[in-house]
């Protein structure tokens, strides 16, 4: 492993479990009145063209971190809606 790709990761999980929190807080309360839902919308779209820029250019980083990160804002958006 390249010692870019390495770094790339590192930032990968670093920046993925910062929404771990927040996932774990929505969940446990079962409360998401705080959370923008348009915020996620956004932020989700713009993590599915991150991973498809991914997948195009076969950076293993950039694949992992987009794809946990956006499996992440997508259970945050259904707590969203369920907890409307």
């Amino acid at each position: 492993m390249q010692k870019i790709e390495f770094i790339g990761l590192l930032a990968a999980v670093l920046t993925t479990s910062a929404f771990v929190p927040q996932v774990y807080k929505a969940w446990k309360l079962k409360s998401t009145k705080d959370i923008s839902l348009t915020m996620y919308l956004v932020f989700l779209t713009g993590l599915l063209l991150w991973l498809y820029y991914g997948i195009e250019i076969g950076s293993i980083s950039i694949i992992i971190a987009n794809f946990v990160t956006a499996a992440l804002a997508c259970v945050i958006i259904v707590l969203k809606l369920k907890y409307k």
